[in-house]
């Protein structure tokens, strides 16, 4: 019986294709690459055009042995690796490590964007060969991030501190996390006033509404930046006419959001998920490469997941338009597909969207063969898929100006009212586009305005002035710092997750309440980098690295050129770095307890410890009380540095530091014999900041919530005191404070409750 050999990369891929294929195909999985520059040396020969020296690696040895005996017998040699440059790569080296060369004819490489028999099929009707290009795309960003890596890293060994590590396309993202910090950290906050005014039809009782100053009735927009002009404005409207000048009635039409990409996907995903966008990606693979799902077996559920097109298959379009109209109603379905064709740079990965490979596998057809995650996020992507070919949402809004002229019509403002209500919700029923910001242009505006006519005399009810002050940028989440990397085209879709990863591994930049902040020693680094060799950090000169890296996929550009236009001047910026840049010393901010000099921080093959700045006359120094760091599977423990040894809660053991998909955590060393677990770092020392504070006065005010009628309590922000609603964060209404007789005192709470900071 003639038989074919299939490769990919994972055993969980061989599982769905052999279901698939058949028994005319042996599929083998090669755990990924194969080959790899060596860990111990540069592992290229710049002399020699750069040529990369590529060994085994150890841990491939048994699966390289494996394919080399089962190639002997094959008839043919099928490369089904991913369909990106990463996959073009791992089949040429195995090619390479197997040695196939002498079996061109029998080899084939074949591709598909979707684990399914007819895409397999076809994939298989129409096998190719290797394409060069990509795998020279793929081979150059491997050697420059090479040669940044091992260049740098003994560079900041010998000037910053022992352990520390450089990355080409890493250190442009810590750049962005720290240009934020110190955007926040210098940022001026600016005073301004805003005036709603309450009116309603002069000849009715009832029907009020509010209406928010905008400045001259010529429409010219004007500031109010302090109180006194505030005040004066005031003083005006209160003793001004006011008419309707103008009624302005739309429908407003919205559409559904292009289907996912790549980080469009992870950038979702934090948002509605609160998954990392490393966790994104890895549920992601598994709903790709296939799960066992009923009697139908192991079944790939998404299209490939890293891709940069919003691109869709007629076939699938008409599969979802198909679902639509049965399953929701004509009323949902437009009149013609839409066609998504938006390319984030070069579309180099897989050339469709990230979408279900059957739009009639419902989600809740199949969550009882899904874990928590894998639904979660299948159901994500199956929704924005379906979303993005159904009908426009439908929006009717109300705009209507008023002027008011002061006595004697010496001034005239415009004020302006709002409403919008929905009349059709589209494709709203099945899915809403997450925001990074929480105003929404429509849903902000719940005003219900009466009937008005155009001239219609109007009459105050009440002025409400109110005081603000800008506010400082927003730190970076992992969606945010995803969406800014896209922007500025640094990185592509394969590397969002593990630049989001690895700065945070290195302890450049750490996690807090969700927000991406910088690590002291990541702005040491990020400085020295900017002040020594501006290109690595330079968002341009990284975006162009990235065209020309596609230049090399389709063709255009030569590896070798690439490389050596970009080592040339970063040779010269590091030999001048080597000569002049001074020894950079880390104070701690603590006292030697033998001389009172500078403890500085200093690090030696045991890890991280403070010694006196004063050393060799001094010799004083302080242990950091190193623990141990374990994976989830209790292997690989390592040093974590600056937390101090705590016993088990529950048998008293030493804990060691374990890594969970919310971060580090103390857990029992004799797991799962004992669970015993505690939270660590900067969460642990929130958790006491608020238990400590637990008899903190309250104070209730004798005010009640616009908005939801509660009562109003004191809270003191930045700028400040105000009142905010006690049923913060369900009801997020602050005022600012009139008169401070009006509060009383209550019952005790926190004040580092979030409700603190609310403006």
């Amino acid at each position: 019986m003639t038989v074919n050999l299939v490769i990919v990369e994972s055993p969980a891929k061989a599982k769905t294709l052999n279901r698939i294929l058949g028994n005319n195909y042996v599929i083998k999985a090669s755990m990924g690459h194969v080959r790899d520059l060596p860990g111990d040396k540069l592992g290229i020969d710049i002399e020699h055009d750069f040529e990369p020296v590529y060994q085994l690696i150890p841990q491939r040895e048994k699966v390289v042995r494996e394919i080399r005996d089962l190639a002997k017998s094959a008839s043919a040699i099928y490369l089904a690796t991913d369909p990106d440059r990463e996959g073009e790569a791992i089949s040429w080296h195995l090619i390479e490590a197997v040695k196939l060369g002498k079996r061109k004819a029998d080899l084939k490489r074949v591709t598909f964007h979707e684990i399914t028999r007819e895409a397999v099929e076809e994939a298989f009707r129409n096998p190719r060969s290797i394409d060069m290009k990509l795998v020279d795309a793929q081979q150059a960003r491997r050697i420059l991030d090479r040669l940044v890596g091992y260049k740098l890293s003994p560079l900041l060994w010998k000037k910053v501190l022992k352990g520390l590590s450089a990355g080409r396309v890493q250190s442009a993202a810590v750049r962005l996390i720290v240009d934020r910090e110190r955007e926040i950290i210098n940022f001026k906050p600016v005073e301004y006033w805003t005036i709603e005014a309450e009116l309603a039809p002069k000849e009715k009782q009832n029907g009020s509404f509010r209406a928010q100053f905008i400045g001259y009735a010529k429409n010219d927009k004007l500031s109010i930046p302090d109180q006194k002009r505030c005040d004066e404005i005031v003083s005006d409207l209160k003793m001004s006419e006011y008419s309707v000048s103008a009624i302005d009635k739309k429908e407003v039409s919205r559409s559904p959001a292009p289907p996912f990409i790549t980080s469009t996907l992870q950038q979702e995903a934090v948002r509605k998920l609160h998954f990392t966008a490393k966790h994104t990606m890895y549920i992601a693979q598994q709903l790709y490469e296939g799960l066992p799902i009923g009697e139908e077996g192991d079944t790939g559920l998404i299209t490939y997941m890293r891709t940069d097109s919003t691109h869709m298959a007629s076939t699938a379009i008409d599969e979802i338009r198909g679902y639509i109209k049965t399953s929701l109603g004509v009323e949902y379905l437009p009149a013609s597909p839409r066609h998504f064709s938006k390319q984030v740079k070069m579309a180099q990965e897989a050339h469709e969207a990230i979408r279900p490979t059957r739009a009639y596998r419902v989600p809740a057809s199949i969550k009882q063969y899904l874990n928590r995650d894998q639904f979660l996020l299948y159901e994500l992507i199956w929704k924005r898929a379906v979303a993005s070919q159904m009908s426009n949402a439908i929006y009717d809004t109300l705009t209507v100006d008023i002027k008011a002229v002061s006595p004697a019509g010496k001034k005239s403002y415009l004020l302006q009212s709002k409403a919008s209500s929905l009349r059709f919700p589209g494709f709203r029923t099945l899915y809403i586009e997450g925001k990074d910001e929480e105003k929404d242009e429509f849903e902000e505006e719940q005003n219900v305005i009466p009937q008005l006519s155009v001239h219609e005399l109007l009459r105050l009810i009440q002025l409400f002035p109110e005081q603000f002050f800008t506010q400082p940028p927003a730190r970076y989440t992992e969606a945010t710092l995803i969406k800014a990397l896209e922007q500025k085209g640094i990185g592509r879709p394969s590397t969002y997750a593990p630049i989001i990863s690895t700065i945070q591994d290195r302890g450049y930049v750490y996690k807090e309440g969700g927000k991406l902040k910088p690590e002291e020693i990541g702005i040491i680094v990020n400085d020295l980098l900017v002040s020594n060799f501006p290109n690595i950090v330079d968002f341009n000169f990284t975006a162009k690295m990235e065209n020309k890296l596609d230049e090399i996929a389709r063709g255009k550009m030569k590896w070798v050129s690439v490389i050596k236009s970009f080592y040339s001047p970063f040779d010269k910026d590091l030999n001048a770095a080597q000569t002049n840049l001074k020894k950079i010393v880390i104070k701690s901010g603590e006292k030697c307890p033998e001389c009172g000099g500078e403890m500085v921080l200093k690090s030696s093959r045991y890890g991280k410890f403070l010694a006196c700045s004063n050393y060799p006359e001094c010799k004083g120094k302080r242990s950091l009380n190193a623990v141990k760091e374990t994976s989830d599977n209790g292997h690989h423990n390592t040093p974590m540095t600056g937390v101090k040894e705590e016993p088990c809660p529950v048998c008293g053991k030493s804990m060691v530091v374990r890594t969970g998909r919310y971060g580090k955590f103390f857990a029992c060393p004799d797991y799962p014999k004992c669970k015993g677990k505690k939270a660590i770092g900067r969460k642990q020392e929130w958790k006491k900041a608020v238990s400590s504070s637990d008899n903190t006065e309250t104070v209730v005010t004798g005010e009640k919530c616009p908005r939801c009628g509660s009562p109003m309590v004191l809270r003191h922000g930045r700028f400040g005191k105000f009142l905010a609603c006690s049923r913060f964060p369900k009801c997020r209404a602050t005022k600012k404070i009139v008169s401070d007789d009006k509060v009383s005192a209550g019952k005790t709470s926190d004040p580092t409750d979030p409700a603190t900071n609310v403006r």
